[in-house]
């Protein structure tokens, strides 16, 4: 298991547009997952340990913050060629397993993980109401097998900020957890290996 951080988007960054397909059979852009205090966008996958270890976190955040006003997508853009766990068929049941109450879309072509420089599942990154970035880095300091209780507490204090009218604070911690599944020969100018 290669521990791959997050590349650390630069804030303020526009949030990349996309139309990817939604597990129900939909297609979805972002305008259609916005919220109105702010938007999550997150890479992940269904195999991946590190998501598994926060799935139902993030299921809860997602639950925590609609009412909120912000808005949650899931993408997952790993190449399922070699790692068929991730498939669009898979997705389905994944979403449907962990209740996920967001979008999970599936990036086939993983443009959209490179426009948005992502590097690992998990990957998050917070948008505020102008849809510019205003936090991107872990979930908390909780890691498969480091005994700290999952809670959501660095991207919670971040969306708290962004539903208050404010900044998030700007010392963030990168994400860390499973390279992307970058289909051969196709890695982008900023994976490190893995």
């Amino acid at each position: 298991m290669v521990r791959t951080p997050s590349t650390m988007l630069p804030l303020g960054t526009a949030a990349p547009d996309f139309s990817l397909p939604n597990v129900d059979g939909r297609v979805l852009s972002l305008e259609d997952v916005v919220g109105e205090r702010g938007t999550v966008v997150m890479f992940i996958c269904n195999h991946c340990p590190f998501v598994k270890h926060v799935a139902d976190q993030l299921a809860q955040l997602g639950r925590d913050y609609a009412a909120r006003g912000i808005g949650f997508v899931a993408v997952s853009s790993n190449d399922v060629s070699g790692h068929p766990a991730d498939s669009p068929e898979q997705m389905i049941h994944e979403a449907e397993l962990r209740g996920y109450p967001f979008p999970y879309l599936y990036d086939e072509t993983q443009e959209v993980a490179r426009d948005y420089r992502a590097a690992c599942t998990p990957d998050f990154f917070a948008f505020d109401a102008g849809r510019k970035l205003a936090y991107r880095g872990q979930l908390d300091g909780s890691r498969p097998g480091n005994g700290v209780p999952v809670n959501g507490a660095d991207l919670r204090a971040a969306l708290d900020a962004l539903v208050a009218g404010n900044k998030p604070a700007e010392v963030q911690r990168p994400s860390l957890g499973c390279n992307i599944k970058w289909k051969p020969g196709q890695e982008p100018d900023y994976f490190v290996g893995g």
